[in-house]
């Protein structure tokens, strides 16, 4: 009776003891991306917050998305010189407005140069006024001495707007980046080996089979991309941490030095590249099962019948495509048996056929979810396309800005979307992509097997995502995980001062054998001169 009593108290214990490692609350400082980036910093944040954590989240007063109360953070707000370019509501569409104009109607060389000239201005001016909000901190000494008060165990930030390295640096604290993208690219580029040969560059729309001619072009891609990044967006970070922090450290090597990149990437998407230890990817971390649909559009979504119905959301940007383009796509929809749900927030399209509904808005990933969508059209952000992945719609992708373009292409190769160019959309190419994909059953099954692909994984990539910050947070950093190469000068990197050693060395070896061979037949030839009489 014993034996039988002791056993069955471990056997509580043993129930009762918790399944994997636990962190007590800790706090967590964060430095978001306005825009589309917030969206997903905000998810990871509830998440945190949900297991108990304080977050606090460091915002400006011009701030468009994130707003300076919610519930599951606090928020430090600070207010700039200047608005930061990128927090204002129509900075991307104005963006979009130009680059279609060149697109649709051509233009000089010196017009396209002129305008990315005004881009690239716009670029540094964005990061040198992001800047200043590390400089506010700094300077505002009681801002500062707060902020080392709360004794924050981790920095969370978003690198595309870097000042949170800064910030974590003089703190003192670990860093985790929530990213998919940096200063000068895609994120894989500053911390895992990327070799430009199989690689594709951002910007550059092609697979990983490239020609020798796309193999040239990526390899400008990559230096035309460091250039920039090198000469328009660092130089204001590099003199702010040599501001505060002397010539001794190098923003580069701070950026470079993060604990944990949380890479919104998922290799079911992506095409495959080298990787590093401390990179979790959490690609489709936001997706989730979809719930009922409100009656008024459950009325509707039904009353398609056996045809199903087509969703469109091109975001916000859609105010910024010409009525003539909306109308054409209105036309295209108007000839279909299906039923279109489209989010408009711009100007009533002409030619809208009594099979489409335009709202403002609308539960997106409720309506991928829904058993009778039939296709996706989309601009081709990140966020819809794992949406869709995660629920097997094939999609219809018209890419305007961006990476949109090679996630469109992406998803191409791998039979799952057909893209059309915007710029020379009409009714007749749209309608005929739209019926492709509609009536070829191939893009709906090569989407479910990306969808089965996406779901087999041991844990939700949200769930990975707060494990790994809890981890940082549990082990005070990662530096075990992080490799010191960044540190190299590029000479020793790419081994250029051994090869030059070796060569050298084999030069001299060479020089060394003709010497000793032209001596040894010069003495052989000595000797057998005849003697003179």
């Amino acid at each position: 009776m014993g034996t039988f009593t002791g056993a069955f108290l471990i056997f509580l214990v043993c129930v009762h003891l918790p399944a994997g490692p636990t962190v007590q609350a800790g706090k967590i400082l964060v430095f978001p991306v306005d825009g589309s980036h917030w969206l997903n910093m905000n998810l990871l944040i509830q998440s945190l917050h949900t297991k108990g954590h304080e977050v606090t989240v460091v915002r400006t007063a011009t701030s468009w998305y994130v707003k300076e109360n919610a519930p599951h953070y606090r928020s430090i707000t600070i207010s700039l010189p200047e608005a930061i370019s990128i927090e204002e509501e129509d900075f991307f569409v104005t963006f979009l407005v130009k680059m279609l104009e060149i697109k649709r109607h051509g233009g000089s060389v010196m017009g396209f140069v002129k305008f990315y000239w005004e881009m690239l201005t716009v670029l540094s001016n964005i990061h040198r006024q992001a800047s200043m909000l590390a400089v506010e901190i700094f300077e505002n000494k009681s801002l500062l001495q707060s902020i080392q008060d709360s004794q924050f165990d981790v920095v969370l930030v978003d690198p595309g707007i870097p000042v949170g390295v800064v910030v974590a640096h003089q703190l003192k604290l670990p860093t985790v980046f929530n990213v998919r993208w940096i200063t000068s690219g895609e994120g894989h580029f500053v911390v895992a080996p990327s070799p430009t040969s199989y690689v594709p560059i951002s910007g550059h729309a092609v697979t990983d089979k490239m020609t020798f001619l796309e193999r040239t072009k990526n390899t400008f891609f990559y230096f035309f991309n460091t250039c920039i990044d090198k000469l328009v967006v660092c130089p204001h970070y590099d003199a702010l941490v040599e501001r505060y922090f002397g010539q001794n450290v190098n923003f580069y090597h701070l950026l470079q030095g993060a604990d944990i990149w949380l890479m919104r990437v998922d290799f079911v998407f992506e095409f495959p590249r080298p990787t590093m230890p401390n990179v979790a990817y959490i690609g489709g971390f936001q997706c989730k099962p979809s719930k009922p649909l409100p009656p008024e559009l459950e009325d509707f979504v039904q009353s398609s019948g056996e045809h199903g119905f087509i969703l469109m959301s091109l975001g916000t940007l859609v105010k910024a495509l010409p009525q003539e383009i909306t109308s054409e796509i209105a036309a295209a929809f108007a000839q279909l048996p299906q039923k279109v749900i489209w989010r408009h927030a711009g100007e009533r399209p002409d030619n809208l056929g009594n099979n489409t509904l335009l709202v403002k808005w609308m539960p997106q990933n409720d309506l991928l979810g829904h058993s009778k969508i039939k296709v996706f059209v989309a601009h081709g952000g990140t966020n819809g396309i794992y949406e869709s992945i995660y629920h097997g719609v094939p999609i219809v992708g018209i890419p305007l800005l961006f990476d949109q373009f090679e996630n469109i292409l992406r998803l191409e190769a791998r039979g799952a979307a057909k893209g059309v160019d915007a710029a020379k959309l009409n009714r007749q190419s749209f309608l005929e992509a739209l019926q492709e994909v509609l009536n070829n059953s191939s893009y709906r099954d090569n989407m479910k097997r990306l969808s089965s692909l996406h779901r087999d994984k041991p844990m939700h990539p949200l769930d990975t995502a707060v494990y790994w910050v809890e981890y940082v947070m549990r082990h005070k950093g990662a530096a075990h995980l992080r490799t010191e190469s960044y540190k190299m000068p590029w000479y020793s990197y790419y081994s250029l001062d051994v090869i030059s050693f070796l060569v050298a060395i084999t030069l001299i070896l060479i020089a060394a054998v003709v010497g000793f061979m032209r001596f040894l037949c010069l003495k052989m030839s000595k000797r057998r001169k005849p003697k003179r009489d």
